[in-house]
């Protein structure tokens, strides 16, 4: 299918976007903008942010949708990149960074430790940033979200990513869409206080129905945030598009997402989890 207008992207020539590369690749730092090539990259390090996904690119999971590596990363970590991201996020002047990382079951606490003391060591270079720790599920292992959870972050995300029924199709069979839900929903009984987010993808053949009925989940886990965007296929070897939402689709989810309680619903064509964060966190807070 052709992509329509909608979905056009303009690609900006602002110094920045340079100056965000520069800094990412001289302190040996991934993003998940470059590895999920996400639609938004040349806006968002055009206004001076970026996602940075630590623990290495290679995943241990094998998604349908995503782009990132698949492999066995043996267990290897590096214990300097917690500072190396803080002092990144210190020369590109960020007020507010969104964390995030490849599944790691190849560690005993997924690189929960490691999340955590990323977000610790951000935190204590950059005295006022906000943090966004967007992770994986863990396999469902309390004592690694507690890890997360107990970090100084600011939000705690986890993305269900797709409807209950396209689940199966779209995710590695270690995920689920049961076991997401109750990740959320473990993190808020952690920490009741902390603001809690999640992603959803349409065009993958979800109903309308669905896509409301996971909402109504969502809420049902105690999440604050949600972001819903169109799908995009990656290369031609990754899931299809089913069909291209039209806006007017994801302003009505807008509408009936703040209906049933969320703090924020961010909803449109090329919204991506982590898109304009600051702005949603900050609408959340009202």
């Amino acid at each position: 299918m052709r992509k329509p207008d909608w979905l056009k992207v303009e690609l900006s020539s602002r110094d920045s976007f340079s100056d965000v590369r520069y800094t990412l690749k001289k302190n040996s730092l991934h993003t998940v903008c470059e590895e999920a090539r996400c639609p938004n990259l040349h806006e968002c390090w055009s206004h001076g942010t970026a996602t940075i996904m630590i623990l290495g690119d290679v995943c241990t999971r094998g998604c349908r949708f995503c782009a990132v590596k698949t492999g066995n990363p043996g267990r290897k970590t590096d214990p300097l990149e917690p500072l190396r991201v803080a002092y990144a996020v210190k020369n590109m002047g960020l007020r507010y960074v969104v964390i995030t990382m490849v599944d790691r079951d190849d560690l005993p606490d997924g690189g929960a430790d490691h999340v955590a003391r990323t977000v610790e060591s951000v935190k204590r270079v950059n005295p006022g940033v906000r943090v966004e720790a967007l992770v994986g599920d863990f396999q469902g292992n309390r004592t690694s979200v507690e890890m997360v959870v107990n970090s100084p972050l600011d939000v705690f995300a986890h993305n269900v990513e797709t409807v209950e029924r396209i689940t199966p199709l779209l995710r590695d069979r270690r995920a689920s869409y049961r076991l997401s839900l109750e990740v959320l929903r473990m993190a808020k009984d952690i920490n009741p206080s902390i603001l809690t987010k999640s992603g959803l993808m349409v065009g993958v053949g979800e109903t309308e129905e669905e896509v409301v009925k996971t909402m109504e989940d969502l809420r049902g886990v105690g999440v604050d945030i949600l972001t819903i965007g169109q799908y995009l296929q990656p290369t031609p070897r990754h899931y299809p598009v089913k069909e291209y939402v039209h806006p007017r689709v994801f302003a009505e989810y807008r509408r009936i997402g703040l209906s049933l309680g969320f703090k924020e619903v961010f909803s449109g064509p090329l919204v991506r989890s982590s898109y304009r964060a600051d702005l949603v966190f900050r609408s959340a807070q009202v």
